[in-house]
């Protein structure tokens, strides 16, 4: 039976997004052997900082485009909205899935909505989109830093550090996490990033 191997961040909401590509090709591909590579980023380790200042989301494909340069992976599934709009060569997209909801979400324990938030409210969110967007609807707002996987925010969340958080719907709607979405901010008054909510297969393309 042949192996095809993906390389594939080690976080939860990475792991199910490489388990469910992996679920359709082996549905589409009974004769392979699908298995997962997990394999740690700078963008996964350097959380201390913010992702422009330790530069951008793409050190969350790098070390997986080593993997696959080394003959370590045959493929790496990335949420679409981290890949860079040139990729270098030799690694092309092959494939991206059928897009989730692209909405944020607002995700408070205590307020209701954006809008509720109290006067000065602590709102966190490393993405500088994110925080433009909040500062033009609600310039009162102190804005944090945040950083980490989905459950790490959600914690930080839940421990006090903040009064509301801006994450991804379909992050949280793929962990089965959806009963915490407190507010969907969308289009048009609430812009996404490009892509958010897509999935996509890289591999090499020589």
């Amino acid at each position: 039976m042949k192996i095809l191997r993906i390389a594939t961040r080690k976080s939860p909401l990475a792991l199910w997004q490489s388990e469910h590509v992996a679920a359709r090709l082996r549905q589409a591909h009974p004769q392979l052997d699908v298995v997962l590579v997990p394999m740690s980023t700078r963008g996964d380790e350097v959380l201390d900082r913010s992702l422009a200042a330790i530069g951008g989301k793409g050190l969350f494909l790098k070390e997986l485009e080593l993997a696959m340069l080394r003959g370590e992976a045959d493929c790496a599934v990335h949420s679409l909205k981290d890949v860079p709009m040139e990729l270098d060569p030799p690694f092309v997209l092959p494939a991206i899935l059928l897009r989730a909801d692209p909405a944020d979400a607002l995700v408070s324990n205590l307020y209701a909505s954006l809008e509720a938030l109290p006067l000065g409210a602590r709102v966190g969110t490393s993405s500088l989109r994110r925080q433009a967007q909040l500062r033009a609807r609600r310039p009162d707002l102190q804005l944090l830093d945040l950083r980490g996987n989905v459950n790490t925010r959600l914690a930080k969340l839940d421990n006090g550090g903040y009064d509301g958080i801006v994450l991804a719907c379909a992050g949280l709607q793929r962990l089965g996490l959806e009963a915490r979405i407190t507010q969907r901010l969308q289009a048009p008054e609430w812009l996404p990033a490009p892509a958010q909510g897509a999935i996509a297969v890289e591999c090499r393309g020589d």
